[in-house]
């Protein structure tokens, strides 16, 4: 428990650095333009999609804290720019949570497989799911049940694939600021 609150309180420190918010800024810049240009619906309840690798770049680099933040002002962001379908405040919460789960399991860690695979699958099952099905069948008036199939099926397809993905992803970008020597180099590679 003292780790977790160790986490959150060096995340919170993090929203206090300029260079937390220029790196934030063009994450956001990049989860928008892939949003409009790499994102396909495979009918009205299935999105897959590219726009939430900079998330996890950003829950990455400055944590749990930041990262929900980030994920909960650029869903609101996304929305006001391409809207589809009703806004509800439910999916917003569970990019909040979602960006808590990857935060969590990857602020100042090494990348590892399994560190990658365990956020994957916890954010598919409880977020993707559960809570996703649950605001769908309310929002749309279908049975919780007759839609959750569907949602597993495609969840534990993409469930290797967004792995292999964020993990090849988060590689290259701390090898990159490894490189580069910015974002506080000696908080973010602390292995």
């Amino acid at each position: 428990m003292k780790k977790i609150i160790q986490i959150f309180s060096n995340s919170w420190k993090e929203l206090f650095h300029t260079g937390t918010i220029v790196v934030c800024g063009l994450m956001a810049a990049l989860a928008v333009t892939l949003s409009m240009v790499a994102s396909i619906d495979i009918g009205p309840y299935i999105r897959i999609g590219f726009s939430g690798l900079p998330n996890r770049v950003v829950e990455c680099l400055f944590g749990p804290v930041v990262g929900s933040l980030f994920g909960g002002m650029l869903d609101v962001l996304k929305y006001i720019l391409k809207p589809s379908g009703p806004f509800f405040i439910g999916f917003t919460l569970n990019v909040m949570l979602a960006g808590v789960i990857y935060g969590t399991l990857l602020y100042r860690k090494p990348v590892t497989v399994g560190r990658i695979v365990a956020a994957e699958f916890l954010t598919k099952l409880l977020v993707n799911c559960v809570l996703n099905t649950l605001w769908i069948s309310m929002l749309y008036g279908k049975g919780f049940f007759v839609i959750l199939p569907l949602r597993v099926l495609k969840n534990a397809i993409m469930l290797p694939i967004d792995s292999c993905i964020l993990y090849f992803t988060l590689t290259y970008v701390k090898r990159a600021v490894r490189y580069l020597g910015g974002i506080r180099e000696s908080k973010i590679m602390h292995r």
